[in-house]
């Protein structure tokens, strides 16, 4: 008897390549928090966005603005 190998399809390929792309950028995010959090600054959810924080919008993080 030989054994017969089913080929993989491309769907479940790509499922797994999404499953992994989605851990690893979830790995690089926690790595990123971890290093902030040991510099000793708060990694707000804006600075991942790129959106300015509620204090930057209201003037509160520019204390020299006039």
């Amino acid at each position: 008897m030989s054994s017969a190998k089913r080929q993989q399809t491309m769907a479940k390929r790509n499922r797994e390549r999404a499953v992994e792309e989605k851990r690893t950028l979830k790995r690089l995010k926690k790595q990123a928090a971890k290093a902030e959090k040991a510099a000793g600054g708060p990694l707000a959810e804006d600075q991942l966005t790129g959106l300015p924080s509620e204090a930057e919008a209201e003037g509160e993080a520019e204390p020299n603005a006039e």
